[in-house]
């Protein structure tokens, strides 16, 4: 995978934790922005690295920063991920996000990410299509 990214991103939405300083100035609203963590800022500038119609698992990422694990890029998401393209970090068996199904086959779709047909068998709820890890798992390199 290419070299380590770096960022510099807002965090939009986020309030700091009561009695907390900001760590940097007010948005136009006059409301303090926090600086996201560290680890959060890697992650997120990995993910905003994959391509339309590809997708990293948790893990990969995870392997990627050589830091953490696919539960605390996960929790990394969970928190943070709104920020960047959510539908592309996914888990390894290819299942979209629950709760967020339809909204990520919606992106799923119009980026042509490649998915598997939904059957019975799969387990997915509502048979919900899974993503074809096989061929749409990003292998890290540009273009």
């Amino acid at each position: 995978m290419p070299g380590k990214p770096g960022g510099g991103r807002p965090s939009p939405g986020l309030t700091a934790p009561p009695g907390a300083e900001p760590s940097v100035p007010p948005d136009a609203d006059g409301a303090a922005l926090p600086e996201l963590p560290d680890y959060a800022e890697r992650v997120l500038d990995v993910a905003d690295l994959i391509p339309a119609g590809r997708v990293l698992t948790y893990g990969d990422i995870a392997e990627w920063l050589e830091e953490g694990g696919p539960r605390q890029v996960g929790r990394v998401m969970a928190l943070y991920g709104g920020a960047v393209c959510w539908w592309r970090v996914v888990r390894a068996d290819g299942v979209p996000l629950p709760g967020k199904e339809r909204e990520a086959l919606a992106h799923y779709h119009a980026e042509g990410t490649p998915l598997r047909a939904a059957s019975a068998a799969s387990g997915t709820p509502g048979h919900v299509p899974r993503i074809d890890m096989r061929r749409a798992r990003w292998d890290g390199e540009r273009g």
